[in-house]
């Protein structure tokens, strides 16, 4: 008798530890889905920022052109008056805007590659929510259809335990993924620093090779290649 009562003291105290390690694995999902949600509208709002900043950068590079055309008809107007002061300074500013115009290009390359991971990460994320969404009711039901057949202790079922698996795996993935990133943005950083655009640039700079960017002498030598011998001002005696 008192094995009997001990048996049932023992499968009574099992049971209450199951349900509550079921109950706290809901909860943990629940939570866990909340924090993604949250993650996911961050990259959203990430993504509407670089989209704006890529439009910021493609009107600036639109009147930074516009001002570039402006420019170089002034300077060639001037050249045909025989004002090469006037055309040289005009040179010069022509060469600022070039190198504006390149950096803008530069910029709007680099946020189409970020606006496209962006893109993948929301896509790919709010699936995934969806896909847990959709375990997280499934769990909830079979809680709900043990707790409705339980008149005794039941013996566990193998797709019971697939929960805290699932959320351990899912933790793994998050710091796989921030790990990722993290990794991400420092290649983007050594590459800036040290890659072969820098090297060339400091090549350039000794000599060694032709410049990575306009001068004024370029663009007034340009400008000057683009006159008609019938263009060139006339002196008289």
């Amino acid at each position: 008798m008192f094995k009997t009562v001990l048996t049932l003291f023992r499968g009574s105290v099992a049971a209450v530890g199951e349900e509550l390690e079921d109950r706290s694995a809901l909860l943990i999902l629940d939570q866990q889905m909340r924090d993604a949600a949250a993650a996911v509208e961050r990259a959203k709002r990430a993504l509407a920022l670089a989209i704006a900043q890529d439009q910021q950068e493609g009107q600036r590079l639109d009147a930074t052109n516009a001002r570039i055309a402006d420019l170089e008809v002034r300077a060639a107007a001037a050249l045909d008056g025989g004002r090469e002061d006037l055309a040289r300074e005009a040179a010069e500013a022509i060469a600022g805007l070039e190198a504006d115009r390149d950096a803008a290009l530069t910029a709007r390359a680099l946020f189409a590659t970020e606006i496209a991971r962006l893109r993948r990460h929301v896509s790919g994320a709010e699936m995934r929510i969806a896909a847990l969404d959709r375990g997280r009711r499934i769990a909830r039901a079979s809680e709900a259809v043990r707790a409705l057949r339980r008149g005794g202790i039941e013996a566990s079922r193998p797709h019971e335990s697939t929960l805290p698996e699932a959320e351990r795996t899912l933790q793994r993935l998050r710091e796989r993924q921030q790990e990722a990133q993290a990794a991400d943005e420092a290649l983007i950083d050594i590459d800036a620093a040290n890659g072969p655009l820098a090297t060339a640039e400091k090549l350039a700079e000794q000599g060694f090779g032709p410049r990575m960017r306009s001068t004024a002498d370029d663009v007034l030598a340009r400008l000057k290649a683009k006159r008609t011998p019938s263009a060139a001002p006339q002196h008289h005696d």
